[in-house]
């Protein structure tokens, strides 16, 4: 089996480092990249690390994923407390996702606080900065590794 996971980053990401780093701190979605490749090759897993603005982009992601990924980790940002797009498209994936947020979304605004990719994640990382990125990849590799027994 591919273990290959699906790193989706969605709008505003590319902006990190530069965009309210009183709440996102200050490294760049490209050190974050930089990071989840040392530590997936480390758990023996590749990474396909992808960021668009698109809510479109990242359905058709998602779709092809179904294709070649063991696993799905998503930072929807915005699109998590609107998209049932993406909470349909995730749906359609049989291997486990894990939701990612850097920020603590439970101690911000009430409109925060609700996911719709939460309901078929596997876990939900938030409030751990950019490091829930590699906590993610350690947590796929397990459920990665148990779904090849």
């Amino acid at each position: 089996m591919s273990k290959l996971i699906y790193i989706l980053n969605g709008p505003n990401l590319n902006l990190l480092g530069k965009r309210q780093p009183e709440i996102y701190g200050s490294e760049t979605l490209a050190d974050v990249e930089r990071d989840c490749i040392r530590v997936a090759s480390d758990l023996g897993l590749q990474v396909r690390f992808l960021q668009s603005n698109a809510e479109h982009q990242l359905i058709d992601w998602i779709h092809e994923a179904r294709e070649d990924a063991a696993g799905i980790i998503i930072n929807p940002a915005a699109y998590t407390h609107t998209s049932v797009a993406i909470l349909d498209s995730l749906n359609a994936f049989d291997n486990p996702i894990i939701e990612v947020h850097i920020s603590n979304v439970h101690k911000r605004e009430p409109f925060r606080h609700h996911s719709y990719v939460s309901s078929v994640a596997s876990g939900v990382m938030a409030g751990f900065g950019t490091q829930g990125y590699q906590l993610a990849l350690q947590r796929m590799a397990v459920l990665v590794a148990a779904a090849n027994k």
